[in-house]
């Protein structure tokens, strides 16, 4: 996630930019996936770029000496489908995929058409997953 994300964290306003997505459908989904991520990582969502919706941060740097920041987990409402950022490298991060419903992953992201697609109870799971990950992997950024 972190090497394609040019984005930093702003003071932009998450309900404005979930307000302005299109469809209603998705800005429903948006809401919910709002306070699922902000109920199971405990942190405050943050506009991260102009699109993406973050919680939590760490700084990371790669063996090339690139470096800069991320959110732990996020997402986005894009027009097509919905992108959930989770911990780039979490080995244990299929096995869960595998009961989480309808979804086509990348390398960082997940997609989703829409949330009624996915088990809820999964996605707090890889939420948490990604978080402790990325807590065990850069451990003086909490």
């Amino acid at each position: 996630m972190a090497y394609e994300l040019k984005t930093k964290e702003n003071d932009a306003s998450v309900l404005a930019f979930i307000e302005k997505v299109e469809s209603p459908k998705k800005r429903e989904d948006a809401y919910q996936l709002l306070d699922l991520f902000t109920e199971t990582t405990g942190y405050e969502a943050k506009m991260w770029g102009s699109s993406i919706i973050g919680f939590g941060s760490y700084h990371y740097t790669y063996k090339t000496g690139h470096e800069g920041d991320a959110p732990l987990v996020g997402f986005s409402p894009r027009k097509a489908k919905i992108s959930l950022y989770f911990a780039t490298g979490d080995p244990d991060r299929e096995k869960l995929l595998e009961s989480f419903g309808k979804h086509t992953s990348g390398k960082a992201c997940v997609y989703i058409n829409k949330v009624a697609d996915i088990d809820t109870n999964v996605l707090k799971a890889l939420i948490k997953q990604s978080v402790d990950f990325l807590h065990t992997l850069y451990p003086d950024h909490h």
